[in-house]
C-alpha cells in the first residue's frame, strides 16, 4: 500500500511537526494563560456533548 520511503517521510514529517508545535506552544504559553483561561470548560463541554450523542445513538439502536 505504502512504500518504505513514504513511511519514512511520514514518520519524519510527524516528528518535525510535533517538535515545531511544542516550540510554538512554549513560546506563546504566557499569551495562552492570559487569553484562554476558560477554554478547558469549552473542551469539556464538547466532550460531554459527543458522549451524550453517542449514548443516544446506542440507546436508539437497541
Amino acid at each position: 500500500m505504502f512504500s518504505t520511503g513514504q513511511w519514512i517521510f511520514a514518520g519524519l514529517f510527524l516528528i518535525a511537526f510535533i517538535i515545531i508545535m511544542v516550540f510554538s506552544y512554549r513560546k506563546d504559553i504566557r499569551l495562552h494563560q492570559k487569553y484562554y483561561k476558560g477554554s478547558i470548560y469549552v473542551l469539556i463541554g464538547f466532550i460531554v456533548f459527543i458522549l451524550i450523542l453517542f449514548f443516544i445513538k446506542t440507546q436508539l439502536n437497541h
